[in-house]
């Protein structure tokens, strides 16, 4: 019986010792790992950085069309030009990039890519496509104050899949 009481004991007190070895913290390889993995907090402040910089614009400034002279000739991106696409012309965001543009008239908003340089005409922030123009509201003016704002190419990801769904 003691016997027993023995090993039971013996038994309890490695998997107590067992335990408090765990339960002390990762030794030093898994101390490693742990310290390049970034924290919830850290996590948080990035996002709450990113909201911050979304309440500033990319750039405010006036915009204006292009259309039909343009129909099929080359943009700077090497593809042909479509008035009916939802692209723009800017001088310096790299081609292929994403800007949501605002009418800060009526407040309507698209995303375009940029494929295109320009615009030409000075005191002008954007050129864009005649359908974009008419998506926000302002074809019949030709020109208006909007506002640009980046878009992520990962925000365009999630976008695009929505839109597969409808």
């Amino acid at each position: 019986m003691r016997r027993r009481l023995a090993e039971s004991l013996a038994v309890l007190l490695s998997v107590a010792s067992l335990g408090a070895g765990a339960a002390s913290g990762p030794n030093s390889s898994e101390a490693a790992k742990v310290a390049n993995k970034p924290t919830v907090q850290a996590v948080s402040r990035r996002s709450k950085q990113e909201t911050k910089n979304s309440l500033h614009p990319y750039e405010v400034g006036t915009a204006s069309w292009y259309g039909e002279f343009f129909q099929g000739k080359e943009t700077a991106s090497g593809e042909p030009f479509d008035m009916q696409a939802l692209t723009a012309a800017h001088p310096t965001l790299p081609l292929g990039s994403f800007v949501r543009v605002t009418n800060l008239r009526n407040g309507r908003a698209v995303v375009v890519r940029i494929n295109d340089r320009g615009p030409v005409v000075e005191g002008r922030i954007i050129d864009v496509s005649y359908n974009t123009a008419h998506v926000l509201g302002f074809d019949g003016r030709g020109v208006q104050k909007v506002r640009l704002d980046l878009v992520k190419p990962a925000t365009m990801a999630r976008l695009q899949t929505v839109a597969s769904l409808q």
